[in-house]
């Protein structure tokens, strides 16, 4: 299986493609995981699960605790069966990037990619890939909250639809900007669901703690116009009042037109402000 070329990458991408089928799953082969890998696991799980008591949402915390993955890398197999019992999901392994078309069919069908590999000693603050620590550990934990189970299935469905109309790049900034990258309020505070931030020590503290950062309210349009940063933080953050509006703003949203009007307009640059625009503040 040829290595499928990415937004941050052409070439280079860790893997064994060359192992996967048609659809990119692999074997998870978890027992090729060695010590230090399961120690590098629970080193990076202790850092972040105090980050997750005090920045992450409800939905985070609660679903972390059901996965009950804190003493070494997880078997995919164990966490399905809780995911299938509570949301109808299922998590399937893959090398690591996988071709558009081949994430949309997976989310459309309740499966989600997770990377097989694990970062390095020297990566442990930074990664340009996913692995499974980001994949794992950031996104599992949601899955298991109904709102979003049913957002992944509609938005992979979405995913033909704006590859034919050429707006591809659209509809992966309502996926960055939230379930990378999203933020939500609760009980009057920011609270982080998106897996980039959360799976980032830095990012997490950044993106609630920092004064100067843009944080707006989410606007599904104006999200799909906005540009966003692959190898840095985020210089703007999109912020849910509730994880319910996600779906609630999106079903409501005939995506067609707003592709025709906005595809062939450069995207508005990340940590600007329109006219009219109120950002929000830091921690309530």
């Amino acid at each position: 299986m040829k290595k499928p070329s990415t937004i941050t990458s052409n070439s280079g991408l860790r893997g064994e493609y060359d192992r996967a089928a048609d659809d990119y799953t692999v074997a998870q082969d978890w027992h090729d995981y060695t010590p230090e890998m399961h120690a590098r696991w629970r080193h990076l799980f202790k850092r972040q699960s105090a980050l997750v008591r005090t920045h992450a949402c409800a939905s985070f915390r609660e679903g972390l605790a059901r996965l009950d993955c804190a003493g070494g890398i997880p078997r995919f197999a164990d966490a399905n069966r809780v995911l299938q019992a509570a949301t109808g999901w299922r998590l399937v392994a893959v090398p690591g990037f996988i071709p558009d078309a081949v994430f949309f069919d997976h989310l459309a069908h309740r499966r989600f990619p997770v990377t097989r590999w694990l970062r390095e000693e020297h990566e442990l603050d930074y990664l340009a890939e996913p692995d499974v620590f980001h994949d794992f550990f950031g996104h599992v934990p949601m899955l298991l909250d109904p709102t979003i189970a049913d957002f992944l299935e509609l938005y992979g469905k979405a995913g033909a639809r704006a590859m034919a109309m050429g707006a591809l790049d659209m509809l992966a900034r309502i996926y960055w900007y939230t379930i990378e990258f999203g933020l939500v309020r609760e009980d009057g505070a920011l609270k982080v669901f998106g897996a980039g931030i959360i799976s980032s020590a830095g990012e997490t503290r950044f993106a609630i703690e920092d004064r100067e950062v843009l944080r707006l309210p989410f606007d599904p349009v104006r999200v799909m116009r906005t540009s966003y940063m692959i190898d840095s933080f985020q210089k703007a953050y999109f912020v849910l009042e509730s994880l319910p509006q996600l779906i609630e703003a999106l079903v409501r949203l005939d995506f067609g037109p707003v592709y025709e009007t906005w595809r062939h307009e450069p995207p508005l640059p990340a940590g600007e402000t329109l006219a009219g625009e109120t950002p929000l503040g830091a921690l309530a």
